[in-house]
């Protein structure tokens, strides 16, 4: 749901576009930070903020960090 939010932002098309791992932390709602593949050999760590549920939004794509590899570990940030 975050893939049109961080294309714009990091101003590139994902042909790829998949979930490798994910970490959360619950604060008023919960945060993810999700490691994504966006080609063969380059990932990116997403910071993903979702609200409590009847706040009624969706998701919300709050910073990323770009130039991962698979093996980056997927921290807080």
């Amino acid at each position: 749901q975050v893939k049109p939010q961080f294309e714009s932002r990091a101003n590139m098309n994902c042909g790829v576009f998949t979930a490798i791992a994910y970490k959360t932390q619950v604060v008023a709602g919960t945060m993810y930070f999700i490691k994504v593949q966006v080609s063969d050999a380059e990932y990116v760590h997403l910071k993903v903020f979702q609200s409590l549920p009847h706040e009624n939004l969706g998701p919300s794509l709050v910073s990323f960090q770009t130039g991962k590899t698979r093996d980056d570990p997927l921290t807080y940030f």
